[in-house]
This record gives structure tokens, C-alpha cells and sequence, in this order.
């Protein structure tokens, strides 16, 4: 039987390694145009075809994978001006972009009439386990549509959670997210009152790791501390900034109060206001620490 014909939108940090492994197991991958050259003629190196608009894309796709930066990106290629959803193909598009759940669910109601099925399918992990097939995803949609796409999630993911309905999966992903950048908050909030009180990071890190605080987050994020590690954890204070916004949004529309994540919020943004968007999280210690006229000092 032959393996279903893939399309990729979004070839970034994480889309790369994804699509690598799509198509290096088997599956026929078509990308799209990009403006960074050089994942995509890595891809076509590997068997990938490259076309130029996302109508040729849904033609030669049963599912379209999508791993952009948020919201409004998949809206745009969805159904924005020669988006997927004016190409006339019926297929699965499943969205693996950290996005706002109730756009999600609109999405999929507006795509349904014209044959297009939106699931979606976040992610966890980082560009490291993108590349090695590790990642963790998050699955809502159909059951039938789930077990139909699980073999492609299977070809980037270690472990696969199915949620349940279409926009659980990335309400999952905004809880997943708020718990490992309140982590981030936590952490450089506490080097910093360490760092005024004369503690280096690697006298903290001493008591942390192999204890019952220590995690896989908190291991990345200390290799940036420690090492200096810039790649440790490839995921920009812009993105965090973002997918905690899309947090505040849900818990508005749930009518609910989210101090905690208002607080971790507040973190990020000012990070994001000095001038550090683009930064990567575990350089909030940083951040943090300049802003109350400390280092965090090198062993």
C-alpha cells in the first residue's frame, strides 16, 4: 500500500527536522517555496519536490503538514488569497503550530463544508529532537481522522497524546507551554535574589539538579546558564511571549482569573520590551538579572 503524499508548510527550526524524517521514511514530500534556501534544497537533496504556490501544493498532498509560527500565519494559508482552502482538494491539513485553540476551532467549521478536515497537532521538545524523531505531540480531532494521520505523526514524534476534539490539542500545548515558561520565570527570578545574595548559579545548580525539582526543561535551560550554550534551547522569548498571550486570551474567554499566568506573562513581555525578543528563553535569566543590576557569575 502506498504511503500517503505529504505536504509540508513551514521548514523553520522544527519544520526541517520533521519534513527530514517524513520523507527519508518513505513518504512522498512536497514543500513549498521558502525564502531560507537552504532547508529547502537540503530537502530536495533528500527526495522532497519543491512547487511554488499552495494550490500546486494541495494537489499533490492527502495531508498537509503545518509548522508555522502561530495563528494568523495558518489562517493566511489557509484561507487567506490563494490559501488552501480555494484549491478545490479535499484532504487532511493538520496543524502542528502552536496557535489559539478557539481559531483552531473556527478553522476547522469553516474548512469542513469544502472537504478539507483541520486537525491539530502540537508539539513539544526542541530542533534537536525535530531532527532525531523524538518530538511529543499533542492530537485533537476525529478518531478516525487521527488513526488515519498517525502514521505521519509517527514518522517526527517518540510519543503521540491524543487529547480528544479539534482545538484540544492546542489548549494542551498553551498549558504544556505556561508550565515549562513558568519554570523559565522561576528559575531566572532565583538566580537573580541568588546572584544579591553572593550564590553563583553553579552553587544553585548544585542543589537542583538530581533532586526532585530537577526535569529535562530545567537541564536545557541551565545549559544556557552554565555553559553558555546559546543553542541549549532554540525557542525565542518572542514565540514564549506569544503562545502565553494566546494563554490570557483562552483564560478571558473561559472567564476565568489566571494570576500566575498573568505573572509569567508579565515576565516575558518585559524581556520582550528591552529590547530581547528575539533571544532565546533560558537567556530570561539574563534579562532578569541586568534589570535588577546583577551578573550571574561565571564559575
Amino acid at each position: 500500500m502506498a504511503l500517503e503524499r505529504i505536504g509540508f508548510v513551514g521548514l523553520g527550526m522544527m519544520g526541517h527536522g520533521m519534513a527530514k524524517n517524513i520523507v527519508e521514511k518513505g513518504h512522498p514530500l512536497t514543500i513549498i517555496a521558502n525564502r531560507n534556501r537552504e532547508p529547502v534544497e537540503d530537502l530536495k537533496k533528500r527526495g522532497a519536490t519543491e512547487v511554488p504556490t499552495l494550490h500546486e501544493l494541495a494537489a499533490a498532498s492527502d495531508i498537509i503538514v503545518l509548522c508555522v509560527t502561530g495563528s494568523p500565519q495558518v489562517e493566511s494559508i489557509l484561507t487567506g488569497q490563494g490559501g488552501i482552502a480555494s484549491s478545490g482538494v479535499k484532504l487532511i491539513v493538520v496543524d502542528c503550530s502552536t496557535s489559539d485553540p478557539s481559531s483552531t476551532v473556527k478553522l476547522a467549521e469553516t474548512l469542513a463544508p469544502l472537504g478539507i478536515t483541520l486537525v491539530d497537532a502540537p508539539l513539544s521538545r526542541t530542533p534537536k529532537d525535530a531532527e532525531a524523531g523524538k518530538l511529543d505531540v499533542m492530537a485533537g480531532g476525529d478518531d478516525a481522522v487521527f488513526e488515519r494521520i498517525r502514521p505521519v505523526l509517527e514518522k517526527f514524534a517518540g510519543r503521540i497524546v491524543r487529547t480528544g476534539p479539534v482545538g484540544s490539542g492546542h489548549t494542551m500545548k498553551l498549558l504544556n507551554n505556561f508550565v515549562s515558561l513558568g519554570y523559565a520565570a522561576l528559575y531566572s527570578e532565583a538566580l537573580m535574589l541568588g546572584a544579591k545574595a553572593g550564590l553563583t548559579p553553579q552553587v544553585f545548580d548544585s542543589v537542583i539538579r538530581g533532586g526532585r525539582m530537577d526535569c529535562g526543561f530545567y537541564q536545557t535551560f541551565f545549559k544556557y546558564v552554565l555553559e553558555r550554550d546559546r543553542d541549549a534551547h532554540r525557542f525565542t522569548i518572542s514565540n514564549a511571549l506569544k503562545d502565553l498571550t494566546y494563554l490570557s486570551g483562552y483564560a478571558n474567554a473561559a472567564q476565568t482569573a489566571n494570576p500566575m499566568g498573568a505573572a509569567v506573562r508579565n515576565s516575558f513581555a518585559l524581556a520582550a520590551g528591552a529590547g530581547r525578543a528575539d533571544d532565546f528563553v533560558p537567556m530570561l535569566s539574563d534579562v532578569v538579572a541586568d534589570l535588577n543590576g546583577v551578573k550571574l557569575k561565571e564559575k
